[in-house]
């Protein structure tokens, strides 16, 4: 039972669960947002004060496409808010940190273990042989 409750407590698993329930918080507060003021900012603008209320119906089947818009409102509206609140500035955060690549080393040949060892190395690291000033590599 302790390693379950290890696994439990662990920080990624935690982190996780709270990031997905402030998500879910996230997404109704977006879709109360959609719902409630921009359908009807449309509706002013298309003379359907209830969007979401825009159905039409074939053969008894009943299409919620006021719904539907709803839905997809909602999400490019959270999905705009991540991008320019999470991750852009994450990966600003990245760039400025990203630091360059290190120069290459140039190397020569152990003469004796034939490994390569730094140009201005005078001992070999592999086999701690002397070596000379060989061309480099």
């Amino acid at each position: 039972m302790s390693g379950f409750t290890k696994f439990l407590l662990r920080g990624n698993l935690v982190d996780l669960a709270v990031a997905v329930v402030i998500g879910v918080a996230f997404t109704a507060v977006i879709t109360a947002f959609v719902k409630d003021i921009v359908t009807p900012i449309i509706g002013i603008f298309g003379g359907l004060p209830d969007f979401a209320a825009w159905t039409f119906t074939i053969n008894g089947s009943k299409f919620l496409i006021g719904d539907f818009i709803n839905a997809l409102l909602s999400f490019v509206i959270v999905a705009a808010v991540l991008y320019y609140v999470v991750l852009l500035p994450v990966q600003k955060i990245m760039d400025r940190h990203k630091s360059e690549p290190p120069a290459p080393v140039e190397t020569k040949a152990c003469p004796y273990c034939l490994s390569n060892i730094p140009a201005a190395a005078s001992k070999c690291a592999y086999c701690a042989s002397e070596v000379s000033q060989v061309a480099a590599v």
